[in-house]
């Protein structure tokens, strides 16, 4: 089964933030943001806006570009 960009930044997110040792709820209070809408983000259910990449980033300790990258990377050897 293929899957698409917005599951595969979903995957991407959540080993991200499993590496980090951030639940959900802390990465959504660090970005000022709702549980539910991480929960959404790691489902590939939505996609990030700009704004919404560059704050998630930021308590995961990654640079937008490297979590980019990491989505292309998967996304391309799928």
């Amino acid at each position: 089964m293929n899957k698409s960009l917005a599951d595969i930044f979903g995957i991407v997110l959540k080993e991200l933030r499993n590496e980090a040792g951030i639940s959900q709820e802390n990465l959504a209070y660090e970005c000022d943001l709702d549980r539910f809408f991480i929960s959404m983000l790691e489902r590939g259910l939505r996609m990030p806006t700009i704004d919404t990449f560059f704050k998630i980033s930021k308590p995961l300790n990654k640079a937008p570009f490297e979590i980019i990258k990491l989505v292309e990377q998967k996304f391309t050897s799928k």
